[in-house]
């Protein structure tokens, strides 16, 4: 699989086991195996929850930002991605 991001939380997928299903069994290229399950997202959640639920792992993300940096960076990235962008 090609270098992706997911277009819901922003993860890079580099690993075929990071992709999502589809409905119809297949991988998804557009969101990751955390967001998206067999054709649906895993929580309904709005873009600024999927921010704050992101925001609880930057200190695993060895990013060498802030939590609040992070976020920042989220609110700008976020309203990019397929996910969001319909809701915009």
């Amino acid at each position: 699989m090609n270098n992706n991001f997911c277009q819901s939380c922003g993860m890079p997928m580099t690993e075929d086991s990071q992709f999502a299903t589809n409905s119809d069994g297949t991988k998804s290229t557009d969101y990751c195996a955390y967001c998206f399950k067999d054709g649906h997202f895993t929580a309904d959640m709005t873009m600024d929850e999927m921010i704050d639920f992101c925001a609880q792992h930057v200190d695993e993300w060895d990013m060498k930002i802030t939590k609040e940096e992070a976020i920042a960076q989220m609110r700008e990235y976020f309203p990019t991605l397929k996910r969001w962008r319909a809701a915009q």
